[in-house]
Formats: structure tokens, sequence, C-alpha cells
């Protein structure tokens, strides 16, 4: 799905060849600070690399209209986005920037409940604890239906057993439906239970 070749972020990044496959979750870990956030945003053009190529299903990203790209190729960051307004104002403000039929309630609350977030659709979503609003960022993704999940250390803020939990039902839906997932964790527990391809970043340099 992803090809890098001969790619450079001046300083952070050097990846001479990587190919990360489509349909798969592939699980990227590394120290803190050598680039695993920065590599995230190379795939959907958030930031742009000093060299190389980066090709989405065989086509140069340099070559596709960003908006267009980022709708199939969604990022979720360890700090999400929370926007003024209730749980529902956030599900839906994705589709609405997209330009995405909304869902039903009923499709709100199914995203909901895969990430085990048992809140009203009218609550204020600025009450919400940060691990809550990782979930609410998480299902706000889901309900896009990318082609493709950009997951920056999705479950920091969650406790050991509802992180391991929530990634367990979303990695079931992931497969299900044949996304392919590139998660960066920290947790060796979150790793093991969801990579099926793996990546690991050292001192920039990319091993996979």
């Amino acid at each position: 799905m992803f090809e890098l070749l001969d790619v450079k972020v001046d300083g952070i990044l050097n990846i001479p060849q990587l190919t990360i496959p489509a349909g798969k979750i592939t699980v990227i870990t590394g120290p803190s600070g050598s680039g695993k956030s920065t590599f995230l945003r190379l795939l959907n053009n958030l930031d742009p690399a000093d060299a190389g190529t980066i090709l989405y299903k065989k086509e140069s990203i340099l070559n596709l209209e960003p908006l267009s790209l980022r709708r199939n190729v969604v990022m979720v960051p360890q700090a999400p986005v929370i926007f003024d307004g209730t749980v529902k104002d956030n599900l839906e403000i994705g589709l609405i920037f997209a330009e995405k039929e909304l869902p039903s309630v009923a499709e709100m609350e199914k995203a909901l409940k895969l990430f085990e977030l048992d809140k009203p659709l009218n609550e204020e979503a600025e009450h919400l604890s940060g691990g809550e609003k990782q979930r609410l960022a998480l299902a706000r993704a889901v309900l896009l239906d990318p082609e493709v999940y950009l997951l920056d250390e999705p479950t920091s803020a969650l406790d050991e057993e509802t992180a391991e939990s929530v990634m367990s039902s979303f990695c079931a839906y992931a497969r299900k439906q044949a996304k392919t997932v590139i998660m960066v964790t920290h947790s060796k527990e979150i790793a093991e239970l969801a990579a099926e391809n793996e990546i690991e970043i050292k001192g920039g340099v990319v091993h996979g």
C-alpha cells in the first residue's frame, strides 16, 4: 500500500526502502524522539520529506490532492483535537469536513461502543477525561471509514487493562474490515496483540 524509497527528513529519519502492506496492522516502535510521529505524518503528507519518494497505492503522494489523501488516510494524533460541543457534535464534525453523509444515531452509538466509551451523545465533550477524549477521536475516525488509520499512541491516556481491551476490539474490527492500520505505541502488550507487521525506528534509521 505504501512504499518509501530513499526518504530523508534531515536530522530525523533515513529510510532507504520500506514497504507497508495493505490490509494489515503495522506497529511502529522505538525510543522517544526517534521520529515515530514524524514517520506517521509523512504518510498522509502532513509533514513533507526533504528527499525521496513516498508512494500510496503506487502513486506519489505529491501527485494526490492533500484533502483527498487525508480522507483516505486518517490520522489520530496522541493528543487529538476535541471540538466545542457535544459528543455527537465531535462524531459528526469529521464527516462534515470530509463532505460525507452524516451517521445515524445507531452508527454513532456503535462506534462509541467499539471503544468502550459509555457516554450519551448529548454530553459535553469538554467534560471527558483525557482517555475518553482519545476514544472519542478513535470513534470519529471509524465513522469516517478510511482506507488507512494512522494512530499515534492511541492508548497513552488509558490504563493498561482498558487499553488492551479497547485495542483488541479495534484490531478485530480492522481485520474483519480488511483495513490498513499503522500504529505507534510504546506499549509492548499493545504491540504484541496488534502487530501483523513491525517497524522499529532507532536513531532515525527504520528497520522493517
